[in-house]
């Protein structure tokens, strides 16, 4: 009789070793906060400028002095400074020679670096979108021009330590939205 009591026991045991064990135990990572925005809608700015271009309903603009103007978004506490220059005395070598090496100047914490041409010959206007990866303190930088007479940087700042997961979605809205400007911009 005790063998067989023991016998009961051992198969209850073994079974409940087979039928308990399943798919291992994956861990999975702490959960992240997803952050959605509305679909952007798009208004032309003209200030006393010798440019206009589309900027977002939502982003507040602050003009500066000689047409400078930063599109901040308060939602996400980012900004994007715009600078105009003007083309003049051959100039145009030296300008494109700063918004590049401003660009640059972040490829210590950038994890990469993607540089996106603008080409519009019917409307003249040339320029470089770099879209920056990694814990770099800005994102985005841009630069457009007709090569003769204008031209136009935009840098994105967002107002916190630079940490690239955690920015990526608002990073990409306003990249959108920059794109929308550099395929926008019309000259005066």
């Amino acid at each position: 009789m005790k063998i067989k009591l023991l016998a009961k026991t051992v198969v209850l045991f073994v079974l409940t070793l087979c039928f308990s064990c399943g798919d291992e135990v994956v861990v999975k990572p702490g959960a992240k906060l997803r952050l959605e925005y509305q679909q952007s809608t798009y208004d032309t700015l003209n200030l006393d400028c010798p440019f206009s271009f589309e900027k977002n309903r939502d982003a507040v603009i602050s003009e500066k002095s000689s047409c400078n103007i930063n599109l901040s978004y308060p939602r996400m506490k980012a900004t994007v400074y715009l600078t105009y220059r003007e083309v003049k005395d051959g100039n145009l070598r030296a300008l494109l020679r700063d918004a590049q090496k401003l660009t640059y100047d972040h490829t210590g914490k950038a994890d990469e670096i993607f540089e996106q041409p603008r080409v519009d010959s019917i409307n003249k206007v040339y320029g470089m979108f770099y879209m920056i990866n990694g814990d770099a303190a800005t994102q985005s930088q841009f630069y457009v021009t007709d090569s003769l007479r204008h031209f136009v940087t935009g840098s994105l700042y967002f107002e916190t330590k630079p940490n690239f997961d955690s920015i990526y979605p608002a990073a990409v809205y306003v990249r959108d939205d920059i794109r929308r400007m550099m395929e926008t911009i019309s000259w005066r």
